[in-house]
């Protein structure tokens, strides 16, 4: 575990299956489809005390399959967000995104989030930045930038990604409580 976090840090967080309960084969497409995972929500009002900036960095094909409006997306993310911040948590901007291509920039494990991110926040350095994902593309897009990488929820890995995980936990949870500990 990293000994050095302190105020100058940036989390990045993904959003299916971190922050919220991922739906088996198919996407959320309406908020009523929207759960928090367990403590989700005391896990960023922890995070708010401990890292400068909370960024939550998603892959929403959804929009490119027409789906879901951008408009539709953006209302759920808005909720999530509201919610969020009622529980004294802050998320301080999200990105998504929606092309179909795999090998599009802005889609993980390619880094275009993350450079859209900097050009917001100048003051993000990735080398003191963690990110938190559920999937290899999460590892990977963490690792590219020099992330410090944390794997959750046990999916299957392949061992050129397990090389790339600096620490395994079963949830936000868990890696809130340990940042706690420290």
């Amino acid at each position: 575990m990293i000994d050095s976090i302190d105020y100058s840090w940036t989390l990045f967080l993904d959003r299916d299956g971190v922050i919220n309960e991922e739906k088996s084969c198919d996407y959320i497409l309406h908020w009523d489809d929207f759960n928090f995972l367990p403590y989700v929500l005391d896990s960023i009002n922890i995070f708010n005390k401990l890292f400068h900036k909370i960024i939550i960095v998603t892959n929403q094909r959804c929009i490119g399959l027409n789906l879901i409006t951008e408009e539709k997306l953006c209302e759920i993310h808005n909720n999530m967000t509201d919610i969020i911040i009622k529980h004294g948590g802050r998320i301080d901007k999200l990105y998504y995104a929606s092309a179909i291509d795999q090998t599009h920039y802005m889609r993980k494990p390619n880094t275009g989030m993350a450079m859209m991110a900097k050009q917001d926040f100048p003051s993000i350095d990735f080398s003191k930045s963690i990110i938190v994902g559920n999937t290899q593309t999460d590892i990977i897009f963490g690792a590219a930038l020099g992330m410090y990488t944390i794997f959750i929820n046990g999916k299957s890995l392949d061992d050129k990604v397990q090389s790339l995980v600096n620490e395994y936990h079963d949830s936000l949870w868990s890696f809130a409580q340990t940042l706690l500990i420290k």
